[in-house]
């Protein structure tokens, strides 16, 4: 037999399936099953969400926190960003260049998935709202905005214990409040080490706060991320049993009592979960796994333990928290005030106020209201804040506050209440008259009386059920009559419904009701009432729920001598019978338990009337209507006597509506019956004890029926659910099967995508470094280059293309035809359409309009694989050598006229001795024509004539030493149709500027007939 499945607890944080050997075979499940369990799942799904807040320097702590990231990491990063308003953003393509995550810049509506990267829009600001990212277009001005806290605060309320903020490199204070809210909704805070960061502004601010987990380098961060998300926070004991080895028994009563021995408080009755987490926050900020090592290391380090204590403390507030909530706040108190006393004190108490932000808006929530009141009334404001963290009373009292309460304080209240110091705000001192800050423990001081309102918002959802009960009693003895209870959106009054009116349940403002607290919960004030509880006892007893008549002490002994004489004795109760009002004697049907005194009718009535009473109680309260019994006999001091016992279902007031007036009125008694004995017959006839015995026997059945009937219908639905969660659970178990094996397989996929991500990461570290050597290389030959694509457009280009064609960057993907050049050459787009379609480069030298010079040359563009996309145009300057070729023309040009006007005949040649030029009179001696010779070789001039080797050799001398310079070699030359003659030569190198050249001079001094 299969052992039925127990309900199952919602503060448990994980569910343990049933034994496989415990189930049944698995059902094969149909298609549509399949489909809900995919979508059932996915709507549970539940992961990490970072917050990384930047400004001024972050783009470097990014790009390190991204670079040391897992691909696979399970979490969702949002990373929001002081960003220029009116220009785009191209962070998200820089980021993406950093990681293989997919980054993307945040859409309105966009859902955030896990190994994800969002970037806030410039000039919005983002928040998250069920996992969905909505953008707001910026209500405050440039330069006051803090888009980092509106983030942070939203993912704080959306994620709660999911949430992790990141608080990088940046100016300003942005961030500090949103991590406070992470930090309460049990979040994780990590911020940059300031040392390391550009800008130390922003991580500063967030450490000052001392609310952070961690604090390393951004390198270090993602190492340290993923250690937390995988090590989470799971169930935590909820009794004194050991939970584990590192986690014995008694260690947390042995922290508590330690904490109570340096700092005086006792947190015993804070919420177990909270506890916990708080310690092993401290406890891992030390690299402490254990308990009981912890408890060790308190002993002997009480600094930690004043650490530990300013932990437990949670000391997040903020001005104006739920705008919305003060606002009807105000709408509640203008009645108060308008009833108050000429010349009276408003009293306000607001315990836990942290470092005074509520207490200040209360003040000025007060103040505002009191513009809407009559200014003759002269009405005062005291507001008792206190908390038991010294360092926040002191720095409440100095009211000095940073400069992002601007996101929280309207500019009109920072006008008219704050005054701007030093790039802070302070309190002016008309709103600090009216605070009064004091250490005060809640839990075992006694309480400030006679009060208006009490503020005592987010303070106990941190405290347990046990120690609330005995604080909301204290709010109601605390105020005054009609008083108002403003708690916090997550606190509720359960429990103590009939001690405050609600009059805004959204906000959780409540009205004091005129009922007093019960004596068996005023016994349980954490302080000392003995005077109160007498006074409460006898208030108790005699009290009525309506104010006491103004008309005199006459009128008010009239009053009660009519109730005393002419109305039946009565007592008002509630639903579970607890006696709130006493009317007349009523000792001869009620009399007090025996124990711990308690005022409840139940326990208080003659055991004559414990039938009577409770079926008469449970009608009137199960119909509404009004329950009557006549002839019921009690046993009195002089015998019995029959009642009427009526029992009436108030409904008149609000104050009175849902509460049961039980009356008792005598009836005539016969005499038989007043004496008669204790026997259940005595005094009545046979026939009247046998319907009452019917009558009693009949109401027993049918409430047996009831409760069998309801009894039924329990066991059934228990066996329903029981059914639906055994099902459950067996498709969990085939569901965590294949979660196993799908885990396996993406950890073997997992590899080979790491494998190829490294592959991928050393390609696209090759092609960096390769780009940047290409640029470097097209910046140092300082060649203008132009990239087309095979329509001519602009792929890129260098910089030095902006000396003959006017382009920017911004022109990037516009065709070349689209811009005008300097080129006298006009017909640039044919030639790149030709090169196109022949494949062959084309090289031309052209000048431009403003006299330079560019050797063009456009060549097909190839890639690897040989495929043609598009031209590559350079244009080398060769506006220096075309002004030297000019030079050294004009300078040939010169020198051949010298040569020319010489009488001396007289021949210059080149190093491989060509005739360069010869003067006339050499022409005319040889007979030979100027233009004929020219580049001809001196061995071929006059028919061979001058093919003398001693005449080469001399020359050749002449061309590899300078020094080698000949006079007066004597040459037999033979011309054609001519006498033999001797020629007396000179050879010369030829200097230019004093540096020689590689032409020579040959020059005749005489010519000798033979």
């Amino acid at each position: 037999m299969k052992t039925p499945l127990q309900p199952i607890s919602a503060d448990e944080e994980v569910i343990s399936p049933i034994e496989p050997d415990e189930l049944p075979p698995d059902p094969v499940p149909t298609a549509q099953q399949l489909r809900d369990m995919q979508h059932h799942d996915n709507s549970q799904e539940k992961f990490p969400i970072v917050g990384l807040g930047g400004s001024a320097g972050s783009v470097v702590a990014l790009e390190k926190f991204f670079r040391n990231m897992s691909l696979d990491s399970g979490i969702a990063f949002v990373v929001v960003m002081h960003l220029v308003p009116d220009q785009p953003s191209n962070m998200a393509q820089v980021l993406q260049q950093i990681t293989p995550m997919p980054v993307a810049e945040a859409a309105d509506g966009v859902k955030v998935r896990p190994n994800h990267v969002y970037i806030i829009p410039p000039d919005r600001d983002m928040s998250i709202l069920h996992g969905t990212l909505l953008l707001f277009a910026p209500t405050q001005p440039r330069g006051k905005r803090l888009p980092i806290d509106f983030f942070f605060q939203s993912l704080a309320k959306d994620a709660r214990e999911r949430a992790i903020c990141v608080i990088l490199s940046g100016l300003g204070t942005d961030g500090t409040i949103g991590l406070k809210m992470v930090m309460e909704n049990f979040g994780m805070v990590m911020v940059q080490a300031p040392d390391t960061a550009e800008y130390d502004s922003m991580p500063r601010s967030a450490v000052a706060t001392e609310f952070v987990d961690y604090v390393l380098p951004a390198e270090q961060l993602p190492a340290k991320l993923l250690e937390y998300v995988h090590k989470p926070l799971m169930e935590r004991p909820r009794r004194e049993v050991a939970e584990s080895a590192s986690k014995p028994a008694h260690a947390l009563q042995k922290i508590f009592i330690l904490i109570r021995a340096q700092t005086g408080h006792d947190f015993s009755f804070y919420k177990r979960n909270t506890v916990f987490r708080r310690i092993e926050r401290r406890m891992n900020s030390h690299q402490i796994s254990e308990f009981t090592h912890y408890v060790r290391y308190l002993q002997e380090n009480p600094m930690e333990v004043e650490a530990l204590f300013r932990e437990l403390l949670i000391g997040v507030t903020k001005f104006f928290r739920d705008k919305e909530a003060f606002d009807h706040l105000k709408l509640r108190l203008l009645p108060v005030l308008r009833t108050k006393p000429v010349d009276s004190t408003i009293r306000v108490w607001a315990p836990g106020c942290s470092t005074g932000e509520e207490a200040y808006s209360l003040a000025m929530t007060l103040l505002e209201a009191l513009d809407g009141v009559d200014p003759g009334r002269h009405l005062s404001i005291q507001i008792f804040a206190t908390d038991i963290n010294a360092e926040g009373i002191d720095f409440a009292r100095a009211g000095l506050y940073a400069a992002n309460i601007e996101a929280d304080v309207s500019p009109a209240r920072l006008e008219r209440f704050f005054q701007k110091i030093d790039g802070h705000y302070q309190i002016r001192k008309e709103v600090r008259d009216t605070v009064i800050f004091a250490l005060h423990n809640l839990n075992k001081d006694a309480p400030f009386t006679k009060l208006d309102v009490v503020c005592c918002r987010n303070l106990l959802i941190y405290l347990s059920a046990e120690l609330q009960k005995n604080i909301i009693p204290v709010f109601h003895y605390a105020l005054n009559p009609g008083g108002i209870l403003f708690l916090g959106p997550s606190e509720n009054l359960t429990g103590f419904q009939e001690l405050f009116q609600p009059l805004d349940v959204k906000w959780k403002i409540s009205r004091r009701s005129e009922t007093s607290a019960p004596l068996s919960r005023i016994v349980n004030f954490p302080f000392s009432l003995t005077r109160q509880t007498a006074a409460s006892f006898s208030a108790a007893s005699t009290m009525h729920p309506a104010s006491p008549r103004k008309d005199g002490p006459f009128a008010s002994l009239v009053q009660k001598m009519l109730l005393r004489t002419y109305t039946p004795p009565a007592v008002v109760i509630n639903a579970r019978g607890e006696i709130l009002y006493v009317n007349g004697r009523t000792g001869r049907y009620l009399e007090p338990a025996p124990g711990l005194g308690g005022m409840n009718l139940f326990e208080m009535a003659r055991e004559d009337l414990n039938f009577e009473l409770s079926s008469l109680v449970h009608k009137a309260n199960s119909t509404r209507q009004d329950a009557v019994a006549d002839n019921v006999r009690v046993k009195t001091e002089t015998g019995y006597q029959l009642l009427r016992i009526t029992v009436k279902y108030l409904e008149e007031t609000d104050t009175l509506s849902g509460l049961l007036l039980v009356v008792f009125e005598d009836q005539p008694t016969p005499r038989r019956v007043r004496l008669s004995k204790a026997s259940s017959g005595a005094g009545l006839s046979k026939d009247a004890v046998v319907a009452s015995l019917e009558k009693e026997l009949q109401y027993t059945k049918r409430r047996l029926q009831t409760t069998i009937e309801e009894m039924e219908s329990s066991v059934e639905e228990l066996k329903s659910t029981n059914e639906e969660l055994q099902s459950a659970n067996e498709e969990l178990q085939s569901t965590n099967e294949e979660a196993m094996t799908n885990k396996e397989e993406m950890q073997s996929l997992n590899e080979e995508l790491m494998t190829l991500n490294m592959q991928y990461l050393s390609k696209t570290e090759e092609l960096s470094m390769a780009a940047n050597d290409m640029k470097n290389l097209l910046d140092a030959t300082e060649i203008a280059t132009i990239f087309l694509d095979n329509d001519m457009v602009i792929k890129r280009f260098t910089p030095s293309v902006g000396r003959i064609i006017k382009l920017l960057p911004s022109d990037a993907g516009r065709p070349i035809t689209h811009f005008a050049s300097t080129l006298r050459h006009e017909n640039l787009a044919a030639d790149i359409q030709q090169v196109l379609q022949r494949l062959v480069g084309i090289e031309s030298n052209i000048q431009t309009t403003t006299g330079e010079w560019y050797a063009m040359r456009i060549l097909p563009y190839r890639t690897l694989d040989n495929y043609i996309s598009g031209t590559v145009i350079t244009f080398t300057d060769i506006t220096g050598l075309k002004k030297l070729e000019a030079r050294l023309q004009e300078t040939s040009r010169f020198v051949e006229s010298i040569i020319e006007t010489v009488r001396e005949p007289l021949v210059v040649l080149d190093q491989h001795l060509h005739v360069i030029t010869i003067s006339r009179s050499f022409a005319q001696a040889f007979e030979v024509k100027v233009e004929a010779v020219r580049n001809l070789s001196l061995a071929k001039l006059n028919d061979g004539a001058w093919n003398q080797p001693e005449l080469r050799h001399q020359l050749q001398s002449l061309l590899e030493n300078q020094e080698a310079e000949f006079d007066g070699l004597r040459l037999a030359l033979q011309l054609p149709g001519r006498p033999g003659q001797v020629a007396h030569v000179y050879g010369r190198r030829i200097m230019s500027d004093g540096h020689e050249t590689s032409q020579l001079l040959l020059g005749i001094e005489r010519i000798e007939a033979v």
